[in-house]
Parts: structure tokens; sequence; C-alpha cells
């Protein structure tokens, strides 16, 4: 049978979906965002973006596909906010929002909301169109405290965070460990939250000859490379991974490759340089900067593996990446990765937190005899289930059972309405 065809409203209020990745708030939100919606587009459902404005040049308006538009509304000052300075303009927001609906004679069917900011906006307009409000958090406030990693999060994001839990129709988790984080800090309901997780564009990644690739990017066959890609946000550990590093010193031609972040003159960029001084590493480590998502594939199938040192993730979108370029990986305990990696064949997951510990890890790997390390195409198949097309549907799924929920609810009530008003006029009689 056929998928109704759904008008969905998506927010992301702090990070724009077509934002340049590896900076600052941009990172795999946006790209799951961005593809998800594109996948949904594909399959004929209609979904508007809204997004705050970054950049006065963008234009409001900007066409992903023929059913995906992001939408730029105005929030605060143009260009970058800190995420909890726009909180104050979201009442802003909403206004200039029901402007542009009304002007455009728009209506959906449902919401989906992306990180608190966005479901704040959200629980407005659930209450507002009288629709289901679906939210996914993408990074949970509490937990980000938990780690004891990088500036604490500020009380009005935990206590925004929880109403929205308590009031949202449907939670979206990536993964089980998220949905139990949910459950322990925020007492969201088991039955108002799904699974479902994040996905890779297996087109777009794929496995190009290592030899080829390290000639394109200036690398020499005999180095041996650990390839870092992301952002420099604390929680990201790449402290963890240059102190690694200097245990793996007898490990000659070893580079690590850094992609992401900012670029030279950023304090997140001047700090990772200034510890790989202190740790006198310099040597062994080449800084690539920002590059476009599209042009990632090289820099994975150059490298001999991906390093994942973060502190916590909710889910992990390089990792995804970088197998279905085939490239093995080695993280830590965070996210989906004892999901997507398959121990001691597609890469290691590290338990024990110290760097010490991710270098062994980086060591037995690169100690491994080649015949021992899966084919580039054994490891791109383990992680085929991924796909976009396959979270697209799960997703579908789970948006015709919020509906079905909501709409049960609304004829409840309305039947509820209907016999009160019945017994009344009985009464009278």
């Amino acid at each position: 049978m056929e998928e109704e065809k759904l008008n969905v409203a998506m927010f992301s209020i702090h990070s724009c979906p077509v934002g340049e990745l590896g900076t600052k708030d941009t990172g795999g939100m946006n790209v799951y965002i961005r593809e998800l919606a594109g996948e949904l587009g594909n399959r004929g459902h209609r979904v508007d973006i809204y997004t705050r404005v970054h950049d006065p040049n963008d234009p409001q308006v900007i066409h992903l596909n023929e059913n995906v538009r992001v939408i730029h509304l105005r929030a605060g000052k143009n260009g970058y906010m800190h995420k909890v300075a726009i909180y104050p303009y979201l009442d802003d927001f909403t206004g200039t929002l029901e402007n542009f609906i009304l002007r455009e004679n728009l209506h959906y069917d449902l919401i989906h909301s992306h990180y608190w900011l966005s479901g704040q906006v959200g629980r407005w307009a659930q209450a507002r169109w009288n629709v289901p409000h679906m939210l996914m958090f993408h990074t949970l406030g509490a937990v980000k405290n938990s780690t004891g990693v990088g500036e604490d999060e500020p009380l009005l994001r935990i206590t925004t965070e929880r109403q929205i839990v308590q009031n949202c129709h449907r939670i979206i988790a990536a993964t089980e460990r998220e949905k139990s984080e949910l459950m322990r800090f925020y007492c969201a309901e088991s039955g108002k939250m799904n699974v479902v997780p994040c996905g890779v564009n297996m087109e777009v990644f794929q496995p190009v000859d290592k030899g080829s690739a390290r000639r394109q990017l200036g690398f020499s066959d005999d180095e041996k490379i650990v390839l870092y890609v992301g952002r420099f946000a604390a929680l990201k550990g790449i402290d963890r991974l240059l102190k690694a590093m200097t245990h793996l010193r007898h490990h000659n031609g070893l580079k690590l490759v850094i992609v992401g972040g900012d670029g030279h003159g950023a304090p997140e960029f001047e700090a990772i340089q200034r510890l790989s001084s202190e740790l006198g590493i310099n040597d062994m480590i080449s800084f690539i900067g920002r590059i476009e998502q599209g042009d990632l594939p090289p820099y994975y199938s150059a490298a001999d593996l991906l390093a994942v040192p973060s502190y916590h993730e909710s889910f992990g979108l390089v990792a995804l990446e970088a197998l279905a370029c085939g490239t093995p990986v080695v993280a830590t305990e965070v996210g989906a990765m004892n999901s997507v990696i398959c121990e001691g064949k597609t890469g290691s997951v590290v338990a024990d937190s110290r760097p010490q510990a991710f270098a062994r890890a980086i060591h037995d790997f690169f100690s491994k005899p080649r015949h021992a390390m899966e084919s580039a195409d054994s490891i791109r198949n383990s992680v085929r289930q991924f796909n976009w097309s396959h979270v697209a549907k799960a997703m579908i799924e789970k948006y015709e059972s919020m509906l079905a929920d909501f709409n049960f609810s609304k004829m409840k009530v309305l039947g509820a309405r209907a016999q009160a008003a019945q017994s009344g006029r009985t009464a009278i009689l």
C-alpha cells in the first residue's frame, strides 16, 4: 500500500542544515536533518526545515529537492550566536514563523524538532497548530554535564529539556543508550520513545583506491595514517587522542591527520596546537582544516583507520562514514560504536578511558598482519543496513504511529465532550 504523503515541519533553530560542517555547532545533527529530509522528499513527503538566519546573504528559502525546503527566519542578530543567547529570541522566531505560515497558507501534519531550542518552538507550535510533536535531542544537557568535560550546560537547558520530554508526543533516540539516559536523567516514559539509528549516504561514502587517494592528497604509501574528522569541541576528545599519540612514537611513519574545526585563529584550534606542542608531537600531526562532506571519502580511504576518541556521542556519524568507505574505526565506548563496529574485524571499541588504552588499541591494529584484516568491501557491507533509505522508512513508521495515537486521543476527547454535553442536556430536561 502506498504511503500517505505527509507535510512535515522540521525545526533546527540554532544550526542551519546547509551550514559549513565541522565548524562551531555544525556537525552530525546537520547531516542527519539534511539526509533524512532529503530521503523523505524523495518518497514524496513535503518537508519544510525552519532555522534562524545565520548569514544575511542567505535567501529566505533554499530548495534541497522538489519537496524539501530550508526556510530562514530571523531570531536575534545575524551570524553566530551562543545557543543560550538565542533562547530569549525564540518568541520573535515564533512570531515570524506564524506570519510566514499565514502568508504562505501552510498546514502541517506533524512537527519534528531537533535539539532543545527547537523543541521549545515545537511546544508552541504543537499547541497552536494542534498537531503532534516529535523530538530528537541529539545531545542532552544533563548527560553532557555528567561527563565532567567542558563547560557545564546551564540550568535553563536542563529545565527546558525536562519540560519538553513531558509535553511532546514522541521522542526519537538514536541508540538504546540514549533512551536509557532519557529515562535516567529526565524520567521519560519508555512507551513514549522509539529508537531509530542514524544513517549514512552509501552513494557518497564509497571506498576509493588507497594508493590513488594518498597520491591525490599528498600522503606517501609508507605512512601509517590515523584520521580524525569532526568539530574541536571538548566532548570530541581530541585531547585524549593527542595524549594517546605520545605512546605511539615508536611507530615509524605514524601520522595523525585532523580534519575539521574553524581553522587558524579559532580558540579551539589554538588550544589543540598548544597541547600538541606541549606534548612534543607536532611532527606527527597534519591539520587539514574544514572540508566539504562530499570531499571526505578520499580522506577516509587514504587513512589506515579513523579515530573516534569522544567522551560522549549521541551516535557517532563519522564512524559510519568511515566504515562505508571501507576504513576500520577505533573508538571509545560512546554512542552507537558497539553496534556499528564489529570488534576485531571492522575496528575496536575501547572501554578504558585512559589515553594509553586508546593508544594500545591503535598499536594492536597496526601490529596485525595485513591478511588478518577485513577487506574494504567487507567493512563496507557491515553497515549497509544503515542506509538512509532504511532510516527514513523507519521514521515514517514512527510518524504514522504518532499520528494514529494523536488522532485516537483527539477522538476520545471529542467523545468525552459530546457525552458530557449530552448529559448536561438530559439533566436540564
